[in-house]
């Protein structure tokens, strides 16, 4: 299997893949910062002059990850209002073009060698997405773009001093007809709003929104407010990543692969599945019908633990007194037990508050360590066979459109902090299982494609929907503002809803001609005629309950390629003159003398059985 690398020059790297024995590498290195020796490891290597960042027409250049310096997005769209108001009568009709500026540092340093160095690393870029495509990170205008309602707008700082920059918005009106001030290099220019990067560190949160005056140039008088939304992302702690192996945006293609929804399916849907949603006995239940993949949800215990349970809430009981029989359900946040209150807890789903049902906490459970909830996730590492992939959705809450938040919840973890206890957790315990990461909120998308280099992420994205209520953000609205934020932040492809994705199924084509991988989730998917036809429009992976409901046990996809790759390097006699177990591949998946075939025909997943 090729194994996509790359070198990291702080702002640009270099990526090459290995093909076994052959080497390929792209033409030049470019470097943004102080100049690195480079020493090469194969003698008389060709090297000829070619474009920065392409290789055989494909484009190589990625942006790397963070290591000891801190990125700052700031942010205008129109997600919940306009970003800019203006409220003198002179400017009421105009229309304004803003261009941040990166104007120094509010403190300076004593020494001039690490201020120049400091001044050195810090970039600025701009990036701009909408539902007809996006423009990546480039260099501003001479004064700046104009906003547009369908567009969102992005400005990227790289520092090595993220608390003690001075940044500041600089409105044109778009007409560019008068020179406000004399000596003005540019027409048009009136006002100005300044951001201290100190304000993130006094607010306590890496993401928020501030609102600043915009002050005239030629007095003292406000003429409106701009309302910035900004995210900080910060390299992870406690862990180092390196070169040795980076999967982000490889993928190979292959027949769609079977994605098991929490594990063997949902148990809070009318056909519930008799095992209990995400739990170790549900994932080993719907790797044993060869469930390529298992989807779960992680998110953090008050104790900073990554835990396995999909909602955000979970209730609890309290008997009435004098009442031995009546019981009264309170919901309460994941987030406020730790890890040893959840496990002592005997969990009712939280629609059991809607129809005053009490069965869950009534009926007998076998308390077997498998079957019950909260698992950690890394139990989940040590009990699931290495060949099974996992497909983590980072839960975070959402914002709806008419202002309310998921569970109610409207403060959460801080979110660097969350990421590195997560992503942590993984790097050291994944091994050589495959890891797709996924996630509805898109910021929490950017911050894993930047702070490690090793898995890729999907993002997830509901569209247009019947089922579900309209989402805040701008980037979540569409299916296709999704392909542009996914290209956008260079991750590996979406995670789009079924039922979006059948009023238009051309979307799946439209999004992999951009480069991009495509999964889909949603109940639809549970339909057998629904996944035939997403297969058949090439889906890359389905997300379903319930896998292997109507079939017997099947071998997994992983497994039966492992078997493809050792017959083209291990003659065919010694394979079948070993015990199975030599090559670690089971007896169901490939013929061998340890067994006999049973033809089974062809499964669900289009996978045969022989």
């Amino acid at each position: 299997m090729p194994v996509l690398q790359m070198l990291p020059f702080k702002r640009s790297c270099v990526l090459f893949l290995s093909y076994s024995a052959s080497l390929e590498t792209m033409d030049n290195i470019q470097v943004t910062l102080a100049i690195r020796g480079t020493t090469s490891l194969v003698s008389d290597i060709e090297i000829t002059d070619g474009q920065f960042g392409f290789h055989d027409d494909v484009e190589c250049v990625d942006s790397g990850w963070l290591t000891c310096q801190t990125e700052i997005r700031l942010r205008l769209h129109y997600s919940e209002k306009p970003p800019v108001n203006i409220t003198k009568k002179k400017f009421k009709k105009s229309r304004f073009r803003l261009k941040l500026m990166l104007e120094g540092f509010e403190e300076e340093d004593d020494e001039e060698s690490l201020s120049s160095w400091h001044k050195m690393t810090t970039t600025l870029e701009i990036s701009m997405i909408s539902d007809s495509g996006y423009k990546s990170r480039h260099s501003q205008p001479e004064c700046g773009y104009a906003l547009e309602p369908t567009q969102w707008t992005e400005y990227s700082i790289h520092t090595m001093d993220p608390d003690n920059l001075e940044l500041i918005f600089e409105f044109f009106e778009e007409d560019l007809s008068e020179k406000v001030v004399q000596g003005d290099v540019h027409p048009g220019h009136v006002g100005a709003a300044c951001l201290l990067s100190s304000t993130f560190v006094e607010s306590g949160k890496d993401n928020g929104v501030v609102t600043l005056p915009i002050m005239s140039r030629n007095s003292r008088q406000t003429i409106g407010k701009v309302r910035v939304d900004y995210l900080v992302i910060r390299p992870i702690q406690g862990f180092e990543c390196d070169m040795r192996q980076s999967f982000t945006k490889y993928w190979q293609k292959r027949s769609a692969l079977d994605v098991g929804h929490r594990g063997a399916g949902s148990t809070h849907v009318a056909k519930h599945h008799k095992i209990r949603e995400n739990t170790i006995a549900s994932f080993l239940s719907a790797a044993n019908y060869g469930a390529a993949y298992v989807e779960f949800d992680v998110h953090l215990s008050k104790d900073l633990v990554p835990i396995v349970y999909h909602d955000l809430t979970c209730c609890i009981s309290t008997k009435k007194k004098n009442d031995k029989h009546s019981m009264v359900l309170f919901e309460v946040p994941v987030k406020d037990l730790t890890f040893d209150q959840l496990q002592l807890l005997k969990l009712a789903h939280t629609t059991a508050m809607k129809v005053h049902d009490h069965k869950d906490l009534m009926d007998e459970e076998e308390y077997i360590d498998e079957h019950q909830p909260f698992p950690s996730l890394s139990q989940i590492f040590q009990a699931v066979p290495d060949c099974v992939g996992f497909n983590i959705e980072l839960k975070w809450i959402s914002q709806m459109k008419d202002g309310s938040w998921d569970a109610n919840l409207s403060t959460y973890f801080n979110m660097n902090q969350f990421l590195d206890v997560i992503l942590t957790c993984v790097l050291k315990n994944a091994g050589k299982r495959r890891i797709v990461f996924s996630c509805f909120d898109p910021d929490v998308c950017a911050m894993v494609r930047r702070k490690q280099n090793k898995y890729p992420i999907l993002f997830l994205t509901q569209g247009v929907s019947d089922v579900y209520p309209e989402l805040m953000d701008i980037r979540c609205k569409t299916t296709q503002i999704a392909m542009s934020f996914a290209q956008s932040e260079d991750i590996l492809g979406i995670s789009a809803h079924t039922e979006d994705l059948l009023r238009n199924m051309d979307s799946i084509k439209e999004a992999q001609s951009k480069g991009l991988v495509v999964f889909c989730w949603g109940d639809d998917n549970n339909e057998h005629a629904n996944r035939r036809q997403l297969r058949e429009h090439g889906i890359d992976g389905l997300i379903y309950d319930r896998i292997g409901e109507d079939q017997i046990e099947q071998p997994n996809i992983f497994k039966v390629e492992e078997k493809v790759s050792l017959k083209e390097v291990i003659p065919e006699e010694t394979l079948k003159s070993c015990a199975c177990s030599t090559y670690s591949i089971p007896c169901s998946s490939v013929p061998c003398s340890g067994k006999a075939q049973v033809d089974r025909g062809e499964s669900d997943s289009g996978l045969s059985s022989s």
